[in-house]
């Protein structure tokens, strides 16, 4: 049977939204949904303000993530880092949750013998490489991401060859925002390879408005349309738990 499936939003932007709903609450309900809300904030230099830096944590943190700042020739391998961070994070949250029930509420995997914890993480490094894993990647194209797009194609062709080794299945769908006609165009639908992006950023048209709340709104419909697998956050932990033999 299925252990489930880790779904992941990986949002890529450079600055801080200014049209529509808020971004921090969008990515509090995607939580709800069982969705983890990652983000990178992409400088140059130091272009992004503290507001947007803010922004990006809070964004991050209401959608149980992670976030990073990070320059843009970096940013290959910080995707990478990120998306695999993330994975590990919800899994920790998922075996934090089982131990509650197994020894109490007051009990976290920090109060085990340090023999324990290693077997715990041990089943934590397993379930990263074999449980199911789908990442539906929004990239702001907004004016200011225009030069950086390039690099954002090169990274997210990375990301696909560097998750190739995984037992788990892989799914991904890539995004941009603003759309020409509505709040995001498709890019990619659900796919286990990212390689056929080749050249895709190059035919965009970058627009001056950064509407993140709306696109994050549009992302987690996408979730639902996409022939959606069971979420490992939805109540598939002790299936999980029986199989990892913990």
């Amino acid at each position: 049977m299925s252990r489930g499936t880790l779904k992941q939003i990986l949002l890529l932007t450079d600055g801080h939204s200014n049209q529509g709903e808020d971004p921090v609450a969008i990515a509090a309900l995607a939580k709800e949904q069982g969705i983890t809300v990652n983000v990178i904030g992409v400088v140059d230099e130091n272009h992004l303000n503290k507001q947007g830096i803010d922004e990006i944590e809070a964004i991050a943190l209401a959608g149980g993530g992670v976030s990073q700042i990070v320059y843009a020739k970096q940013l290959a391998k910080t995707v990478q880092m990120v998306t695999r961070k993330a994975m590990t994070q919800t899994l920790h949250g998922v075996v934090n949750k089982e131990l509650q029930q197994i020894l109490g509420k007051d009990q976290e995997m920090e109060d085990l013998s340090p023999e324990k914890r290693g077997q715990v993480m041990e089943v934590v490094d397993e379930l990263g490489e074999t449980i199911h894993l789908d990442v539906l990647i929004l990239v702001d194209t907004s004016a200011s991401m225009n030069n950086k797009l390039p690099m954002v194609q090169e990274a997210l062709t990375d990301l696909s060859i560097s998750l190739t080794s995984r037992m788990g299945e892989n799914r991904f769908a890539l995004y941009a925002f603003p759309g020409k006609r509505r709040e995001v165009d498709r890019l990619l639908d659900w796919t286990p390879q990212l390689q056929s992006l080749t050249g895709v950023f190059h035919k965009l048209s970058s627009g001056g408005i950064t509407p993140t709340g709306p696109a994050l709104q549009a992302a987690l419909q996408k979730f639902s349309k996409g022939g959606s697998r069971r979420s490992l956050m939805a109540g598939d932990e002790e299936q999980l738990f029986r199989e990892s033999g913990i």
